[in-house]
């Protein structure tokens, strides 16, 4: 393996490439029309939200590679197999960590404030505690993993209790727990190797499949509820409603097979989703001003 994609996995980088996405979503939100833009906001928030990201996701690899090695999925992971060092994961971690606020911090004291909050979560907490004691530790740990988008609304205002940003925050926050206790039922055998008590592990797969229906609804249903949060026009009716009523439609499926291979339909519509909630409202906005004042 050459150093690259040791240091791409040891990263993350494909999430990664997701958090900034939703960022740049949290940023086109918050962005008024009107306001002088800045080429180089854009460009921070890209650089220091990818250097956050991965020293806390290096961190976490170097917190966890014990327990990696002991499951299938992730015994290949760059610290189980020798390729980096425990020790060389807390470094580059913490060094790409800083360098990342740091950046996040010419933004303004928000973005960098929320980004040291989303460490603290992750790596802290999250990491350290619910993740490895509690069954539904999933709950408050997808707080970290939701804060993405507010850190890139943030970076065009510090108000960021206003509506539209709370709609963004809650379809990600929510959409993480059908998301990760599909994949924990689908790699049950895995969590219990490792000694996680997942939902699926500690209370068994119908039990996860009716926690995972119940958060998806609530999910489709924020999701539904735009008009309330944000301005939501053509878009809206064109694209949220049928890919809604389309992930329900899969879940169902899913849940009446209680297939191993029934998941994975579901898994990919449920993360199209998050992408389309997100994009929807940015798309609606700019198209919404353009039909308005071209």
């Amino acid at each position: 393996m050459s150093l690259l994609k040791a240091y791409s996995q040891l990263t993350k980088t494909g999430i990664i490439l997701f958090s900034v996405v939703s960022a740049l979503a949290g940023y086109a939100v918050s962005f008024h029309l009107g306001q002088a833009f800045d080429p180089l906001q854009p460009v921070l928030l890209i650089v220091g939200l990818y250097l956050t990201a991965a020293g806390g996701f290096a961190l976490n690899q170097a917190q966890e590679w014990k327990i990696d090695a002991r499951m299938a999925r992730t015994r290949g992971r760059p610290i189980p197999r020798g390729l980096f060092s425990p020790a060389q994961g807390y470094v580059l971690g913490f060094l790409l960590s800083l360098f990342g606020l740091l950046t996040l911090l010419l933004l303004g004291q928000a973005p960098a404030l929320l980004g040291l909050l989303t460490l603290v979560l992750y790596n802290g907490v999250y990491t350290l505690l619910w993740k490895r004691y509690w069954v539904f530790g999933a709950v408050p740990g997808a707080i970290p993993g939701a804060m993405p988008v507010v850190i890139g609304y943030s970076a065009n205002t510090p108000e960021i209790w206003r509506p539209e940003c709370i709609y963004l925050f809650l379809v990600m926050f929510l959409w993480q727990m059908p998301h990760f206790w599909s994949l924990a039922i689908r790699f049950r055998e895995d969590y219990q190797n490792g000694g996680f008590p997942v939902l699926p592990v500690s209370l068994g797969v119908n039990r996860a499949l009716y926690h995972i229906g119940l958060y998806l609804f609530t999910y489709v249903g924020v999701a539904l509820m735009a008009p309330l949060f944000l301005q939501a026009h053509v878009l809206y009716v064109l694209l949220v409603v049928p890919v809604s009523l389309k992930v329900i439609w899969e879940f169902y499926k899913y849940f009446q097979a209680r297939e191993a291979k029934a998941w994975l339909p579901f898994f990919l519509w449920t993360n199209l989703s998050l992408l389309i909630y997100l994009a929807v409202p940015v798309m609606d906005k700019w198209l919404h001003w353009a039909l308005t004042y071209a």
